[in-house]
């Protein structure tokens, strides 16, 4: 993972913040001129200096992208429902499986050389400025009168990506399962909010509500290149969070070259510029709004994966968070968040 990245970065204040969710319900995967991208809330602002710079290469000149932004969750469900999409790109691999399931993506959508994935950060801890209430460790979170905000699973990925790297922290520390489920009941207690997406979530602690926020390093840092005035910390224990991104089976191919410069090292240099951590080497440049923009992206103490400690996505979304219908079992956390009235 590179160390050394930066980039200086010019967005507006209230580009960040803004929920604007860009739906688009014309166009289709026929049309090779135009491309429906349907993504998760907290990619859409980085898509956009993306979509500019695609569309003033060769492959991308004259096509129109068009977005949708939303919790990941939700999004998976509409396109499901008919919500047109040439290209997804989620929040986690769980809300692409739903559209294999359901024909719409090809079975080998991860036999490419990123495995699937788009984009990538990890999970940080966002406290107010100044950092009052000395938040610096998972430990800290399960303290009286510290007050969490992190997003809905129900709805979000990021949530699951959150709660995941809650719970791992107990196992990182020589924790066992019952000790990280004990944890989770003290961190459940402490939740204040439980937003609908990760940007919703970044919305509600930057109107005042709760001590620390659970967000992708990605979102910190793209909000304090705007203007945004807290700070981040990035505990001795996080996990990587990969995005999948896949195309649908009648998508044209500009859907395939836009997502080939997603992953190209010009594709990865853009995402890098609003704090994503880059699947390849973009050089040695700095990341306006990290903690150290000369090193932006540090390695945490323990990095946790979701396929090396949970079994991969396949086991741990029933394992952890299965909701108990259909005959399926209820998950760990979704019972414990239940027990807990968050």
């Amino acid at each position: 993972m590179n160390k050394t990245i930066k980039v200086a970065v010019a967005l507006s204040a209230a580009g960040v913040l803004a929920l604007t969710g860009c739906g688009s319900d014309s166009g289709s995967g026929s049309d090779s001129d135009s491309i429906n991208v349907v993504g998760y809330s907290v990619l859409e602002q980085a898509n956009t200096e993306v979509i500019k710079a695609f569309n003033d290469t060769d492959a991308g000149d004259g096509v129109d992208i068009k977005g949708s932004y939303g919790a990941s969750g939700d999004q998976s469900r509409a396109v499901e429902a008919g919500q047109d999409a040439d290209e997804v790109h989620l929040s986690l691999e769980p809300d692409v499986t739903r559209l294999v399931d359901d024909g719409l993506v090809d079975k080998d959508w991860k036999d490419n050389d990123t495995d699937g994935i788009c984009t990538q950060s990890i999970v940080v801890m966002v406290v107010q400025k100044g950092n009052p209430k000395g938040i610096d460790s998972w430990d800290d979170l399960a303290k009286p009168g510290v007050g969490i905000v992190t997003p809905n699973p129900a709805s979000s990925g990021s949530a699951k990506w959150n709660l995941l790297a809650a719970y791992g922290s107990v196992l990182a520390d020589g924790g066992s399962a019952s000790d990280a489920e004990a944890y989770m009941k003290s961190f459940f207690s402490n939740v204040v909010a439980l937003p609908d997406s990760g940007r919703d979530a970044t919305t509600a602690f930057t109107s005042g509500t709760g001590d620390v926020l659970l967000s992708y390093e990605n979102e910190a840092i793209l909000a304090r290149q705007s203007g945004t005035d807290f700070d981040y910390v990035i505990p001795d224990s996080s996990i990587l969070i990969q995005n999948p991104c896949a195309l649908t089976k009648d998508a044209p191919k500009a859907a395939e070259d836009f997502m080939a410069f997603q992953k190209s090292e010009a594709g990865q240099k853009l995402y890098a510029e609003t704090g994503y951590r880059p699947l390849v080497d973009v050089g040695d440049v700095e990341v306006d709004g990290a903690n150290d923009p000369s090193n932006p992206f540090p390695d945490p103490k323990k990095l946790l994966t979701i396929d090396q400690d949970f079994g991969g996505w396949s086991e741990a979304n029933d394992k952890y968070f299965g909701d108990g219908e259909d005959g399926n079992t209820l998950g760990i956390l979704t019972k414990i968040q239940a027990e807990s009235g968050a």
